[in-house]
């Protein structure tokens, strides 16, 4: 009896890695926040904030986005903005702070003019400037 060799397999050569969709896609998670960059000193800083107002406006606004995903948060009110699209004075902050090697910031809508604006890193929010009178990155109005 003559032995046959066995065939050997070979490995599909077209391997196409998975991606984690957990790593890329945080539009179906709710946001944490993180407050290690955040801003005391700065045009926006939190230093001069009043006691009511953090309690009676921000605080619930934030743990209101918490009851939320990305996806339900990020829209026409809140959004991501080009650092190129910041004012000057916004861009030399980051500068001074170290953190003008990312690529936007994200602006969350509170009231009327009030924004936070802090930096989105997969489902965290490093919670960053406090910006009352919306002057980080105004309005350009469209037909006006």
């Amino acid at each position: 009896m003559d032995k046959k060799p066995k065939k050997v397999k070979r490995p599909n050569s077209v391997k196409i890695p998975r991606k984690d969709s957990s790593l890329t896609d945080t539009s179906s998670i709710t946001p944490v926040w993180q407050t290690g960059v955040i801003d005391v000193d700065g045009p926006w800083g939190w230093k001069d904030i009043e006691h009511n107002l953090f309690f009676t406006t921000i605080l619930p606004t934030m743990q209101n986005f918490e009851t939320m995903t990305w996806f339900e948060i990020l829209g026409r009110n809140n959004h991501e903005v080009k650092i190129q699209q910041l004012i000057k004075p916004a861009q030399k902050r980051l500068a001074f702070l170290s953190l003008d090697d990312f690529e936007s910031l994200v602006s969350l809508r509170l009231t009327g003019p009030q924004r936070v604006w802090g930096i989105k890193i997969q489902n965290v929010f490093k919670i960053l400037w406090w910006d009352p009178k919306h002057e980080v990155c105004p309005s350009q109005l469209k037909h006006t």
